[in-house]
Order: C-alpha cells, then structure tokens, then sequence
C-alpha cells in the first residue's frame, strides 16, 4: 500500500503530465502548507480556492516572462499566506458579519 506522500507525489506527476507540464517543480508541502494556512486563518473553503488563485497568478506571471517558474510561484505562494495569516475572519465586514 503506498503512503500518503506517495500517492500526492504520483498524482502531482499524472496532472502535470496531463497538462503537458512535465518539467514544472511542485513543492506539494509548500501548497498544502498554504492551504492548511488559508483553512485555519480564513474558512476551510478557502484552502482549495487560495492554492488555485495562487497557482492562476505565478502561472500568469511566469507566462509574461517576468519571474522564473520558481520564482513565480514562491511570489504567490508567500503573498497567499502572509493575506491569509493576516486575516481575521472575525473582522468588522468580514464573512459571516
């Protein structure tokens, strides 16, 4: 049976094959450390939702040609986490106001 690393490492490998992204590197503890920021600071939701947005944006910025791949996504995933870490979900105006 394989572990649970094992199995997120062969399913990152088969969406990126899928998406005719092979030689992209995925740091899959920096997202799923985001995403567990952006439950726990935010609303569960958030998680999937703040690592797709994230995502979307390095993609667009390493697509412009402004930052390296991995620059692009150490950009949105540290913008990400500082929003999330800094949200208050309890905050006048916030969800569930």
């Amino acid at each position: 049976m394989k572990s649970q690393d094992e199995t997120l490492e062969e399913w990152c490998r088969s969406l990126l094959q899928a998406y005719e992204l092979e030689d992209v590197q995925v740091d899959i503890n920096a997202i799923l450390s985001l995403a567990g920021v952006a439950a726990h600071s935010v609303v569960r939701p958030a998680a999937p939702l703040t690592t797709f947005i994230a995502g979307f944006a390095a993609g667009l910025a390493s697509n412009s040609g402004s930052s390296t791949d991995a620059v692009a996504m150490e950009k949105a995933l540290a913008v990400a986490r500082t929003l999330a870490a800094d949200y208050d979900a309890e905050a006048p105006g916030a969800p569930g106001e």
